[in-house]
């Protein structure tokens, strides 16, 4: 494509020259496979639903096509973006009360309708193309990482042994593979092959294969039915942005993670003048208490936007921006914590996936099973192993984030895609659940407001919170950052941080992990 000058609403957009090379990182089997699509000539829609479909197959910790769901976030190269909510949503009747695990944390599985609807809507394969490296996987078998065969094993006395289906497919002959031992769902691939000579998900919501999976839940005490399943849309929904100079962030919106990663930035953005971007221990106490403030706001304040009113417009405006920067300039002044508590959250998991094509266009999506494993049940007969997307409500009564009918619980993720100039540059996204957002903001930040490239950013260190004064860091952190922090009323830990899979298409093609 020759490089010219394009206007998108009332920005000039910079130039233009298409990427050198696809790219796409993540999940190692579901890259390999997106790949390929890529480039045998397929976009970007179409590598992130294969490599999605491949990643249900193989990374059974942290999802499946029986997942809960998640959100896609898509960019084009003149400045367009939609973004695909697949996220889960309550059972007409649901349980009295929020479980975490078991076939009463089930919601109404979402995967694969998301996949299936990007597909149709933006892709150029058909989903009999995209499925069938997971038919592949499903029925040929992998070979089990070490890390996965210890999972199964741990989980299996507790959780997979009280489920049927579950034993059967976790320990045949009752016993539990090793580490390397060929791992095969022949259910699973009986499923997924059906589904690609449907050319069509159809099936799982509305069907033969529908009533199997509701009957599935009857028979083990679940909520879901058949006409649940049968009222379930993806559906495609407007992104929420934040703005600094030539830079904009563009993530999805509730019941996403994106409003509080984008609250922060907008918020640090409006320090950076007095207190200064870099690596001092007050520009690290200004970063720490910008995600305080909006933890607390997302922990007390965020819903399903169709049954709640949405907090969003608000959090993300110049007045709410300005308001929290206030606070934290005096915050730092003094050399003291916000006051803020709140309940710690806590939740794991979740698959990632940025793509770029020869075109230009990004794929940002985030999906997920929930916790490891999910609910720890499977469908009989089936070899679907189930999200625990209810688990993700509040457990409170009259929270907008409480257990109700019909209504999408929060998640963490928050798949991201930047642009510079009006054009979209960098695909970024994580999995560690809760420590999704915080990751975000310090990759993004370091980006739109140190200036630092896409391999520095992802390397960096991490600070996660999740509003209270328990601060975790994860990388080198100075013995200055720590004593500051100390001194001004955190307890530091040492944690694990979420991990980055993201892109750059300029100036150079390059992938990062961390």
């Amino acid at each position: 494509m020759p490089a010219q000058i394009l206007r998108r609403r009332d920005m000039l957009m910079a130039p233009w020259t298409a990427p050198s090379k696809p790219l796409m990182i993540g999940q190692p089997q579901a890259a390999l496979e997106g790949l390929k699509v890529l480039e045998s000539g397929g976009n970007a829609v179409d590598a992130a639903v294969t490599g999605a479909l491949t990643a249900g197959t193989v990374a059974l910790l942290s999802s499946g096509i029986a997942g809960y769901g998640g959100h896609m976030v898509i960019a084009w190269p003149d400045g367009k973006v939609r973004v695909i909510d697949f996220n889960t949503v309550a059972p007409k009747n649901p349980p009295d009360r929020v479980h975490q695990y078991g076939w009463l944390s089930v919601g109404v599985p979402a995967t694969l309708a998301g996949l299936d609807f990007a597909l149709r809507k933006y892709g150029t394969r058909s989903f009999r193309q995209c499925v069938a490296p997971a038919v592949r996987y499903a029925n040929e078998g992998f070979p089990l990482p070490e890390s996965l065969a210890n999972s199964i094993r741990n989980l299996y006395p507790e959780h997979f042994s009280k489920d049927p289906a579950a034993a059967k497919l976790f320990a045949p002959g009752g016993k539990t593979p090793e580490a390397g031992a060929l791992f095969r769902n022949s259910d699973l691939g009986a499923v997924l092959d059906g589904l690609g000579r449907d050319n069509s998900a159809e099936a799982f919501y509305r069907g033969a294969l529908a009533r199997r999976i509701a009957r599935g839940f009857k028979e083990r005490g679940g909520t879901v039915t058949a006409a649940d399943l049968a009222a379930y849309h993806a559906r495609e929904v407007d992104p929420i942005e934040w703005r600094t100079g030539e830079w904009r962030a563009v993530s999805a919106p509730l019941t996403s993670g994106g409003a509080t990663t984008l609250q922060a930035l907008a918020a640090l953005d409006r320090v950076k003048q007095t207190v200064g971007p870099g690596s001092g221990p007050k520009w690290q106490h200004a970063r720490l208490e910008a995600l305080r403030i909006a933890w607390r706001d997302r922990l007390a304040l965020m819903g399903d936007p169709s049954q709640s009113p949405d907090p969003t417009p608000k959090l993300l405006s110049d007045a709410t921006a300005e308001g929290s920067a206030r606070m934290i300039r005096t915050a730092v002044k003094a050399g003291k914590a916000i006051e803020i508590a709140t309940r710690p959250v806590e939740a794991d998991g979740t698959t990632h996936l940025s793509v770029a094509d020869s075109s230009g266009m990004l794929v940002s999506v985030t999906f997920t099973h929930g916790d490891g494993f999910g609910a720890r049940v499977v469908v009989p007969g089936l070899g679907l192993i189930l999200g625990h997307g209810l688990s993700r409500f509040d457990p409170a009564s009259g929270h907008p984030n409480s257990l109700a009918p019909g209504r999408r619980p929060l998640h963490n993720m928050c798949p991201a895609v930047l642009f510079r100039a009006g054009r979209p540059v960098v695909a970024v996204g994580a999995t560690g659940g809760r420590r999704i957002p915080n990751a975000l903001f310090d990759v993004i930040s370091r980006i739109t407001l140190e200036g630092q490239g896409l391999r520095q950013a992802v390397d960096g260190q991490r600070i996660n919170t999740t509003g209270g004064r328990d601060t975790a860091l994860t990388g080198a952190w100075s013995a200055e950052d720590r004593a500051y922090l100390k001194s001004a009323g955190f307890d530091l830990q040492e944690a694990g941080a979420a991990v980055i899979q993201a892109l750059a298409i300029a100036p150079d093609p390059v992938t990062a992990s961390r």
